[in-house]
């Protein structure tokens, strides 16, 4: 029997037309204290920006700028979810 949080190909299929694919990962995992602002600019643009949260949200992604959102977002909005 397959664990729940196995990730199938299909649930990763938005990663093929992310536009984060098109950029290296040093852009969306900057340097402590470094400016996210390029990274989520690119996110805004991005049609897959929706799916890209919810797999960062239901993956509990620590690190990085996923879906648009810092750390700090994400966690925010996680709290506010489990209200």
């Amino acid at each position: 029997m397959l664990n729940d949080t196995v990730t199938t190909g299909q649930e990763l299929a938005w990663q093929e037309t992310a536009l984060c694919a098109q950029a290296g990962p040093e852009f969306f995992f900057p340097a402590p204290g470094s400016s996210t602002r390029e990274a989520k600019q690119l996110c805004g643009a991005c049609e897959q920006r929706k799916a890209c949260l919810e797999y960062a949200l239901a993956n509990d992604e620590r690190f990085g700028v996923w879906g648009g959102l810092s750390e700090r977002e994400r966690l925010t909005l996680q709290r506010a979810r489990q209200r």
